[in-house]
This record gives structure tokens, C-alpha cells and sequence, in this order.
């Protein structure tokens, strides 16, 4: 889901995602990628993208190479997920601003942007 806001003279662009299960199929996730792929390709670069929510995978503690993405903040081992969610935030140079746990029982969710 995405909704598009114009505040003062900017344009913002809000989206929801939840990326598939460790466990599920890998054409259910490629389906997933390739669906935000076509999202944020269609969000103009003068216009602020922010995704928000839960991307099933764990980014780990280390950047692991990444560290234009990773700033270290985060603890544990990095999984697929991890590795997919940040192949993406590199591939659209996009930032990971904040990752944590966010809900009550210990769902992590990231908060990604790009824009001017």
C-alpha cells in the first residue's frame, strides 16, 4: 500500500509493506521484491519515499560490506531476509534510518527513505 501526501511544496510518499515468511517459497519472496522494485521506480526522485513495516529478516549487527546502509546499530546474525533487504536499500540508495523492535513480542520493523 502507498499513499502519496503533498505537505508545503514537497511530495511524500508513504508505503506499507510486509515482506513473505522465512519459511515460504522463494518465488513467494522474489514476487514480493519485484512487486517493491516496481513501487519505488514509480516514485519520481524529487519526490521523499519513506517504507515502513516489517521486512522478515534480520540485518545483523555487522555491516558485512553494507555500511552505506547499516549503520551498526542493530544486534544478532544476519539471515536471507536480512540480505535481501539490504541488496535492495543499496540497489535504490536508500537508507535503513531505524530498525528495532517496534511491537509487544518482538517484531522488528525498518523504516526505509530516500529523497532531497
Amino acid at each position: 500500500m502507498a499513499i502519496m501526501l503533498v505537505v508545503g511544496g514537497s511530495t511524500l510518499n508513504v508505503c506499507s509493506a510486509y515482506a513473505p515468511q522465512a519459511g515460504l517459497d522463494k518465488d513467494v519472496k522474489r514476487h514480493f521484491w519485484e512487486g517493491l522494485d516496481e513501487v519505488v521506480w514509480g516514485i519520481p526522485l524529487a519526490e521523499k519515499l519513506f517504507i515502513e513495516r516489517d521486512f522478515n529478516g534480520h540485518i545483523g549487527s555487522s555491516d558485512g560490506g553494507y555500511g552505506k546502509v547499516h549503520d551498526g546499530f542493530v544486534f544478532g546474525d544476519r539471515n536471507g531476509g536480512g540480505t535481501s533487504l539490504l541488496d535492495f536499500t543499496r540497489a535504490f540508495e536508500l537508507v535503513i534510518a531505524n530498525s528495532g523492535y517496534f511491537e509487544e513480542g518482538g517484531a522488528f520493523g525498518y523504516f526505509l527513505e530516500y529523497g532531497s
